[in-house]
């Protein structure tokens, strides 16, 4: 019997998503026990809230500031990028009391990080907790910022090839990389039609469907850009989806459907790929992990608002490969839809582009790669020499 333990951080949706993607993927296989945790369940209290706090007041807020630290966080230089990751997981250690316990008590064959920070405190755990099997990262983002790079990691698992271009510049080695594309739900592997997915939630067969996935987004501007839709000459369906949105759900009264456009509201949901089957066209924040879903079944995307830094990136990528276009202007969004929508060569051009992206068995490809390392006589090489790991210090997460 194989023992997995994916780590994750609480830190936005996307990397608990990429989480539950990989125990879906991993408990395909027999003999396979997986284990997914929070790291910041083991963390103590004043940590874990003064960091939750920070990156939802910075990223919401102060988008500009989170930007500058992102940007500036970014290391280009391997040696100094690794020594800095190293510096703050000393400044960590302290408030991560339990996790050393917990690794020793579950004891897995192999470690998964889907996060930077249980990465980076695997380094510093205690000798009798410090884990002798693989580690491995798999970076969420669709551009790995240098904070995913840490002493000790077996293999990474990137998004794109562009990554791994990235990564190898900075003189992480090549044989350590495998491209894979973020894990996304293994529900998005099953064929769906656009006609069953219409039928199954009463959706117009005869009307294009627009759907605005606002979970994340700012309540004003998504009310701004429906009400522009809500005008289109052509006729249409919009469905806006609020998600944990409450502030949206109670401002969303005078959004109005007319004759010509319909409008359909609904909160959080548990039928996301469904919709994004059953849709022409999504509107969206440019999160990595529900990009990824949205790529990896070809719909067509409009991308507004994303978060500076690393989203900005995500949103980059998209419109330079033809899968999406993005809009600063909340004006602009409506024409945009009206032009794509009334020009279905260019929607078709932009499919085929986000199924080249999109990557629906990433899960599995990473858990079958895992799986097939831990097969191996001896495992492949760090991503960074010997000798560096000789290097780091004899700190210790449990005091």
């Amino acid at each position: 019997m194989k023992r997995i333990l994916i780590l994750h951080a609480s830190l936005g949706a996307g990397h608990l998503t990429a989480a539950n993607a990989l125990c879906e993927a991993f408990r395909h296989f027999p003999e396979v026990e997986v284990f997914c945790e929070d790291a910041l369940d083991y963390a103590n209290s004043l940590y874990r809230n003064t960091v939750t706090q920070a990156y939802k007041q910075l990223s919401e807020k102060l988008p500009q500031l989170y930007k500058a630290f992102y940007e500036g966080s970014d290391i280009s230089d391997l040696d100094r990028s690794l020594d800095s990751n190293l510096v703050w997981a000393r400044l960590e250690r302290p408030f991560f009391t339990e996790l050393g316990q917990f690794v020793r008590e579950i004891d897995p064959d192999a470690i998964v990080c889907v996060q930077q920070i249980p990465s980076r405190l695997l380094q510093l755990l205690e000798k009798e907790d410090q884990p002798s099997k693989p580690q491995y990262v798999v970076v969420t983002d669709v551009i790995a910022h240098s904070t995913w790079i840490n002493y000790g990691v077996d293999g990474y698992f990137l998004p794109n090839s562009l990554s791994a271009n990235l990564l190898t510049q900075r003189g992480v080695n090549s044989e350590c990389l495998h491209v894979t594309g973020i894990p996304v739900k293994l529900e998005i592997m099953t064929p769906k039609t656009k006609t069953e997915m219409r039928s199954r939630h009463n959706l117009p067969m005869h009307l294009p469907v627009v759907t605005i996935f606002a979970g994340g987004l700012n309540p004003r501007r998504v009310r701004s850009m429906v009400a522009d839709l809500l005008q289109s000459t052509v006729p249409l369906m919009v469905v806006l989806v609020a998600g944990r949105n409450e502030k949206l759900v109670e401002a969303w009264d005078t959004l109005v459907e007319n004759p010509t456009v319909q409008l359909r509201k609904l909160e959080l949901i548990d039928y996301v790929d469904d919709l994004v089957v059953a849709s022409d066209l999504v509107i969206t924040k440019a999160g990595g992990l529900i990009t990824s879903e949205i790529l990896a079944r070809g719909t067509p995307m409009v991308l507004v608002d994303p978060i500076p830094g690393q989203e900005e990136q995500n949103a980059d990528v998209i419109a330079a490969a033809g899968a999406g276009v993005q809009i600063r202007l909340t004006e602009m969004v409506a024409p945009a839809v009206q032009y794509l929508l009334k020009h279905p060569d260019r929607l078709l051009e932009m499919r085929q582009s986000a199924l080249e992206l999109g990557r629906p068995r990433a899960a599995l490809t990473i858990a079958e790669t895992i799986l097939g390392n831990l097969q191996q006589p001896t495992q492949s090489e760090p991503s960074t020499p010997a000798d560096v790991y000789e290097n780091v210090p004899n700190a210790s997460l449990v005091e």
